[in-house]
């Protein structure tokens, strides 16, 4: 743990509500860290469509610091959900999050460790406390910035390891998760798309290259779900940690092994596949040596186009919560341009 230094001066403060939240902490971290806590330097993170994010400083009677993070639920449970619009909401809530967090620190995977679940009270509703892990996740600071060089060319292979320790967890060691099937991602696709005008000429063409390439019997494995630059967690010496983990659910590994590749998450990093850090084959190679089994091509083409028909989908359904007045935003709005870039990929990957 660290240690506050003496006389140091709190210079934000704080409005009511960020002083309840800080309060209620205080109260629901007392027994996870043995004693009295006192909140310091709470304030919300900037980012995150579907959660609240804070981070904040514990600080323990004897002055010990651990520096955590809260992730809440957004608190206006009444507003409409693109969830609700679809008609589909199976993602896990914050308790399901927090169990599987469990599951992956036990297991020795590089997560950041849960701390406490509170038990509904009143300011801390559907949130859960984690440890705040140092790193960088931005994606344009790794892909550009000379701090990160040597981390970009091993990250390909520490992906490809971390991601097959990942697969190797079973449905039966895990809490209980959904089960994603091609089939239900299809629908998904399917619904998000019927939000927007008609014809999509491009979508319909996928979805029918999808239907005749359906894999019979993948394998069940835990699928993290958004696995992506983005979504880890980046030192110097490569890989910290994988983040964000609301997505996950049991199905095809190959679904994670094409979600890295895909053309949207290198960030202009165009030829480097994996992420925008560098070649498929490093990736492939750590994957398979550190038992993840092998990978056939055509299988993660077919997640990758399944993948970029569902992101294509989600920018039309974005747009369309934004002008229906349901998820107002300047993003969502703008997202909706970004169709025809998922609609050129599409025909590349099946050409």
């Amino acid at each position: 743990m660290d240690k506050r230094p003496a006389g140091r001066l709190q210079v934000a403060t704080m409005d009511d509500a960020t002083t309840r939240l800080a309060g209620a902490l205080a109260a629901a971290l007392r027994t996870p860290l043995g004693g009295d806590v006192r909140i310091e330097d709470l304030r919300r993170l900037t980012g995150g469509a579907s959660r609240e994010t804070w981070a904040f400083d514990a600080v323990v009677a004897d002055g010990a610091l651990r520096p955590l993070i809260l992730r809440r639920d957004f608190a206006d449970k009444g507003r409409p959900t693109l969830a609700s619009l679809i008609g589909i909401d199976d993602d896990l809530d914050r308790r399901g999050e927090f169990a599987l967090f469990q599951t992956l620190a036990n297991a020795g995977l590089p997560v950041p460790h849960p701390v406490a679940f509170p038990d509904q009270l009143e300011e801390l509703a559907s949130c859960f406390v984690m440890e705040r892990m140092e790193g960088e996740g931005l994606p344009q600071r790794l892909l550009r910035e000379e701090t990160y060089a040597e981390a970009r060319r091993i990250m390909p292979t520490h992906i490809g390891t971390v991601l097959a320790k990942i697969h190797a967890l079973s449905p039966a060691e895990l809490p209980h998760l959904p089960e994603r099937t091609p089939a239900r991602q299809i629908d998904i696709v399917r619904r998000m798309t019927a939000l927007g005008p008609a014809p999509r000429p491009v979508f319909e063409l996928g979805l029918r290259w999808l239907d005749e390439r359906t894999p019979a019997a993948p394998p069940q494995r835990l699928v993290h779900g958004d696995f992506r630059n983005g979504n880890f967690l980046v030192g110097p010496e490569g890989l910290r940690a994988v983040l964000d983990w609301e997505y996950a659910h049991i199905g095809d590994p190959m679904e994670d092994v094409a979600f890295v590749c895909l053309k949207p998450w290198r960030f202009g990093k165009v030829d480097a596949e994996v992420g925008g850090f560098g070649p498929r084959d490093l990736f492939y190679r750590a994957y398979e040596e550190a038992g993840g089994g092998p990978i056939d091509p055509e299988t993660v083409r077919f997640w990758e186009v399944l993948a970029n028909l569902k992101w294509g989908a989600l920018c039309v359904a974005r747009a369309m919560a934004h002008l229906l007045g349901v998820q107002r935003s300047v993003e969502a709005a703008a997202i909706g341009r970004r169709v025809a870039e998922t609609e050129h990929d599409i025909l590349e990957l099946m050409g």
